[in-house]
């Protein structure tokens, strides 16, 4: 299997989405794309090509403790090639490519695979697997329009807050250890952010919690008011930041070396790092998080392949593997009984309802408020992409 890991961020494509229900495409309308979702499947094809984040395709060449692939080649006879993306506005570069089958899309990218023509409907009856899921994780807004599934749950995790325990005379219990800046002024420097606009929520998510006045009820439904606001918070952060990452391990190097020492990560990158003062937290305010979904791209030329690998990633084993090696939860309670540590689901709350209200998982950014107000016009991705630009400088 290639796995070519990727480094930096390429800028996004396709950002006029308009509304949830009427999703405008902004494709080519190439005659070659398929959008419906099929009746029945063929022969398998021999091979699949896959686009994902790091850690959810693994063969054993990484580590010898992670094959969830070589036994689907087995069992399949379809080939894999893989290929790890950075953030979500390099895989919709990516995708357009027409090169992959079956795409992991975190809720930031799924509706713009969707408006632009990438992501073909999915008949989940096709997919076995699919009826073990979490009914809460099923027909998500982030995976589904108008009633039409476009793909299947992979896990769940939340954006945590990582910090140096050496750096904080106590743990760090809030977001403030990142936007205020009596806390930021400390580690001057050695503050790190997530490089992406979608990073826009996390503050927005902090001042919903700390700012009332500004009438914020979700992180990703932001008037011009609410986004200038989420803005000045991220430029006055901005001042603090020694760096933004976007390649994962790029953050476990800077942690290790200490040239960071605060700022947002995921869950595998603490258990990538060594060094033992490094500790994550899911502050009080929530977090932003992702529930990624398995997406069928709509140029695939593998596609009873691509079938295949949904249905084989969504099942027990194959997903314990991953989600456990990525550190998220699995989808399901069958999952959950075939990870190798037996406190694995409790730890990362899989299931858990409750623990997942406290969780924003990401969205596209559109102009139909998606908190539900219809007498204002919310931002769309692309300016949220301009006020990144801004923040950054």
């Amino acid at each position: 299997m290639k796995n070519t890991l990727r480094r930096g961020r390429m800028a996004a494509a396709c950002l006029t989405v308009l509304s949830v229900s009427v999703l405008s495409a902004c494709g080519s309308g190439d005659g070659d794309k398929k959008t419906e979702a099929v009746d029945k499947l063929g022969k398998n094809e021999g091979q699949v090509s896959i686009l994902a984040w790091p850690g959810y395709v693994e063969d054993g060449s990484n580590s010898p403790d992670a094959d969830w692939v070589s036994a689907f080649e087995k069992d399949t006879g379809c080939q894999v090639t893989s290929k790890v993306y950075g953030t979500s506005d390099e895989a919709l570069n990516l995708a357009k490519s027409g090169e992959y089958d079956v795409i992991a899309a975190s809720g930031d990218l799924s509706l713009r695979l969707i408006a632009s023509q990438q992501a073909q409907a999915v008949n989940t009856e096709l997919i076995p697997n699919y009826a073990n899921v979490y009914d809460f994780l099923k027909n998500t807004e982030w995976n589904t329009v108008d009633g039409v599934n476009y793909g299947v749950p992979h896990g769940y995790g939340a954006n945590l807050l990582m910090f140096n325990k050496k750096s904080f005379g106590e743990a760090p219990t809030s977001w403030g250890a990142v936007f205020e800046k009596d806390q930021l002024a400390a580690n001057k420097g050695k503050v790190t952010a997530y490089d992406s606009p979608i990073y826009i929520a996390d503050a927005a998510l902090y001042l919903m919690k700390t700012k009332p006045e500004l009438g914020i009820k979700n992180p990703y439904a932001l008037d011009q008011k609410q986004l200038d606001a989420a803005t000045a918070l991220l430029k006055e952060q901005r001042q603090y930041v020694g760096e933004y990452w976007a390649d994962y391990l790029k953050e476990v190097q800077a942690f290790e070396s200490g040239n960071s020492v605060v700022g947002t990560t995921w869950q595998v990158i603490k258990n990538s790092i060594k060094n033992k003062d490094v500790d994550v937290t899911l502050p009080t305010e929530g977090a932003t998080a992702w529930n990624d979904t398995w997406m069928l791209s709509s140029q695939a030329k593998n596609p009873n392949c691509a079938y295949a690998w949904m249905n084989y990633i969504l099942s027990p084993k194959a997903n314990a593997q991953a989600t456990e090696y990525f550190g998220e939860a699995p989808n399901s309670p069958q999952a959950c009984a075939e990870t190798s540590d037996k406190n694995f689901c409790a730890t990362f709350h899989a299931g858990d309802e409750e623990y997942a209200k406290q969780l924003w998982f990401w969205r596209t950014p559109i102009k139909k408020c998606l908190d539900g107000r219809t007498d204002v016009e919310c931002t769309d991705y692309a300016q949220w992409t301009e006020a990144w630009t801004e923040i950054k400088g």
